[in-house]
């Protein structure tokens, strides 16, 4: 971890809780007049549960650290890097930040009819980056994303990629902006050792250009290898915060045990 005598905060989780509304298959029971009655009186719809997902999670985060996020399926990793993203909204305490946080997960958005690079060019738009950045860089992204590696898939439609080029190539163009606070949701699981060596490099350099970055992995190795501290989530409650080597130890046991 960084020096304690210098470290500067960049995000800061105050006691943060989210919940959300899961709604079955009779939330229409009634009509309108029911559900106008409903809200009236301030009464949940018949089928609607809530989910606790985060409980009460506290924690700091310091420039140039790289943290993983670990814990079961469920556990409320991916939705407390949205809370801290701004994507989702936060029921109880508060997020602070340094910038604006940047959300990279399998699933972020770009889109499918359009061609890789038209793909490149919207995405760092999207991050504001200028044209010229873009076309400085364009090369730069296509080649770390490796996706032209066997063909020229790059001027075809991202409809035609495969799950892991399609991830690997919004890593990519993630990647080559420089972030205050950049969070990546299992991005790295889905390319090959050659690009998971490149990812964490990259990685590296993002925590020594002054960022803070944020990990969600299931593969324990992964954060081993990447980040220097972990925290771990276990049924929306963090059960341990520290060092990663020792986080994932007692993660490791505990997943043996439980």
């Amino acid at each position: 971890m960084a020096d304690t005598a210098n470290r500067i905060p960049t995000v800061i989780a105050d006691d943060v809780h989210v919940i959300y509304k899961v709604y079955g298959t009779g939330t229409r029971k009634g009509g309108a007049t029911a559900a106008l009655s409903r809200i009236i009186s301030r009464k949940p719809a018949p089928g609607v549960r809530e989910v606790h997902a985060v409980k009460g999670v506290s924690f700091t985060a310091y420039k140039g650290e790289a943290i993983g996020l670990i814990g079961s399926n469920g556990s409320g990793k991916s939705t407390l890097l949205k809370a801290i993203a701004g994507l989702q909204p936060v029921a109880r305490g508060r997020v602070y930040s340094q910038g604006q946080p940047s959300l990279l997960g399998v699933n972020a958005a770009l889109m499918n009819d359009l061609t890789g690079e038209r793909n490149v060019v919207l995405g760092g738009l999207a991050m504001g980056m200028t044209k010229q950045q873009i076309h400085e860089r364009y090369q730069d992204i296509v080649d770390f994303s490796g996706i032209n590696e066997k063909g020229d898939f790059i001027s075809l439609p991202m409809r035609t990629y495969s799950s892991g080029m399609g991830a690997r190539l919004r890593f990519s163009i993630a990647a080559a902006k420089d972030h205050d606070v950049l969070m990546i949701d299992e991005a790295l699981a889905t390319g090959d050792a050659a690009f998971q060596r490149r990812s964490q490099d990259r990685i590296e350099e993002l925590r020594e250009s002054a960022g803070t970055v944020f990990l969600v992995s299931h593969g324990i190795g992964t954060v081993r290898e990447t980040c220097d501290r972990a925290i771990w989530l276990e049924s929306g409650v963090l059960r341990m915060d520290g060092p990663a080597d020792e986080v994932c130890d007692a993660y490791e046991a505990f997943s043996r045990t439980g």
